[in-house]
Order: structure tokens, then sequence, then C-alpha cells
């Protein structure tokens, strides 16, 4: 375990439109936290762009707290708590390598990747639980107003938090470019994006120096409303995957991986589930009757070759080869399992 930390703390341009939609691995990504994207945990400089971006996140959230606590600043806090959110994308990450390192056993015969899944859903919980103190704290200041203090420090604390997301956006757009993954370029793009609500907070600060105290509590709500929208999205990605749930173009992708095969006649059933950041699947195939085990398994594994190509974060794929005997009609007393 202690190396595995160690590790850790070691080491095509796309459009922005495009760059949310699609990974490099041709799976939806959204930008969620508490789900990893597979191709930024595959790679050496995805681990190094994460680790420094939740580094410089961490420092600036931080400061922005120790600001809070001194000027009473409820959009600082919207701010804080939104920085955090957009930090701790790097938790599963560092407990998916913690259990990583366990091998399956008798118990657990997938591994201990769920524990990364389990992950998420208590980062949701938790930041959902910080927003509502956010929402709560704002409306309280709405309805009793009190003052804010140390309006300069409260400004410099929002242009840190726009600095940290700053730098933590060309941390992972340049090396997203580097290894050509979009899902990186995503976070980038949006961790450039959060920047704007951190220059929210010296908008407030601004406010109420000209003698509009409720400009503090107002943006404090519209940042809450922000952060939110993001927990809404992470909320239904982790909860989707706890449940199995996949992207519906998973399983299109191995229905297109079944047209590229000569000798498959028909893709009967293919179902799929995500453990962690890895892809398991099943797939029924069916054949020509008349072929030899041989030429059955042949069909199989270049079944499964084409469904790696289509999708590179599968880590298991379990092939069922199934006779046709006549149109339309399958006996399922001559299945084989490759």
């Amino acid at each position: 375990m202690g190396r595995g930390l160690l590790n850790w703390f070691a080491r095509h341009e796309h459009e922005h439109a495009h760059a949310d939609e699609v990974n490099c691995a041709g799976l939806h990504h959204a930008h969620v936290h508490g789900v990893l994207d597979p191709a930024i945990a595959a790679t050496t400089r995805g681990i190094w762009a994460v680790k420094w971006s939740f580094i410089v996140l961490a420092l600036a959230a931080a400061l922005q707290f120790a600001v809070v606590a001194g000027s009473g600043s409820v959009a600082l806090l919207a701010d804080a708590i939104h920085n955090i959110a957009d930090a701790t994308t790097a938790v599963p990450l560092w407990i998916a390598f913690v259990f990583a390192r366990r091998k399956p056993d008798l118990r657990f015969t997938y591994g201990y990747g769920r524990v990364e899944d389990l992950a998420g859903a208590v980062i949701v919980i938790v930041i959902f639980s910080s927003v509502v103190v956010a929402v709560w704290q704002a409306v309280a200041r709405l309805l009793h107003p009190h003052p804010v203090n140390h309006l300069g420090a409260l400004a410099i604390a929002g242009i840190v938090g726009f600095a940290g997301n700053e730098i933590a956006a060309i941390l992972r757009i340049r090396v997203g470019r580097e290894m050509s993954s979009a899902a990186l370029m995503a976070d980038g793009y949006h961790a450039r994006a959060d920047g704007l609500t951190s220059l929210a907070v010296v908008a407030g600060a601004a406010g109420v120096w000209l003698g509009f105290p409720l400009a503090d509590p107002i943006v404090g709500l519209l940042i809450a409303a922000t952060i939110v929208g993001v927990v809404w999205q992470s909320a239904g990605a982790v909860f989707s995957r706890l449940l199995d749930g996949v992207e519906p173009n998973v399983i299109d992708e191995m229905h297109h991986a079944s047209d590229h095969v000569e000798g498959i006649l028909e893709l009967l059933g293919a179902r799929a589930r995500w453990i962690g950041h890895q892809l398991h699947a099943e797939a029924d195939i069916a054949i020509e009757p008349g072929l030899s085990v041989r030429e059955g398994v042949d069909l199989a594994n270049r079944f499964r070759a084409e469904v790696i190509e289509h999708l590179p974060a599968l880590a298991s794929l379990h092939i069922s080869v199934v006779e046709r005997q006549k149109p339309g009609i399958v006996a399922e007393t001559e299945r084989r399992t490759a």
C-alpha cells in the first residue's frame, strides 16, 4: 500500500463541444465526480495530470476556506466547495490503485474494482451535503443580512480560485492533447469554465464594497446552483454504475464488432457492466450449423479481437457460441462456450 501511494504521487486537438461528449476509447464521457475515466487511469501521464490538478485545486480550496473563516462570505464558501468537488476526482483513482493490487479471491471473484464505485458514491453524498450547508448559509444570510469582512482578502481568494482552476485546466488540456484523451481535455475545459465561478466571488465582493450587501449571498446561491447541477449529473453516473448500467453505445459497439466478423450470423445477446474503471462483458453469437469446434472458437476469437479494438477499456469478454439450425431458430442444446 505504501509503494502504491508513492507511485501515485510520482509520476489531435478536439473542439470543446466534441471533447465534452466522447473520449478516445469511444465511450460517452461527462464531467462527473467519483467516476474515473479508463483512458486516464491506464496511462502514467493521465495519472500525473490528475495528481497535480488535485494538489493545485486542494491548495486553492484550503486557502479559500481559511478566508471564509475570517470574512464570513457564503459566496466564497460555495466556491471553495466547488473546487473541492473538482479536486476529489483523484480520490477514487487513489482508492482504485490501492485495491487494484489485491488479487481476485473466492469471495470477490471479479476483484475489488467495485470499491472505486462505492468511493464515487461517498464523494457525491459528501459534496451534496456540503452544498446543502452552503445553500442554507446563503438563504440565512439573505433573510438575516450579516456584514462581510476583509473584502480585499475575499477578492484575492476569488482570484486564487480562478488561478487554481486555470492551472488545472492547462495541465489537463496539455496532457490530454499529448495522449489524445478527449476525456481529460473535457475535464480541463470544465476546470477553465469553473474558474469563472471563482471570479463571481470577486464580483460579489465588489457588490458589497459598493453598498449592496446582498450581493454575497446571491452569488453564493448562484454558485451553489451550479454545483447542484454537477452533483446531479455525477450521482446519475455513479449510481448507474452501481446498478450495472453502461453507456448505450457500449452495446452498439459490440453489435458493430460482430458485423465485421464474417461467419457470425447474428449477435443474439450482449451484456456489459463496469467494475471500477474496467468493463466486463458477455455475448452470445450465432453461427452456421455444422462448423467444427475449432471453427467456432476461431470465430469467437476474431469477434473478441474486434470488440477489444472498439472498446479498449474491456477487461474480460465471455462469449457463448450457438449453432443456428433454421432461420430464426436457435438450438440451445448446441451451445458452446469460448
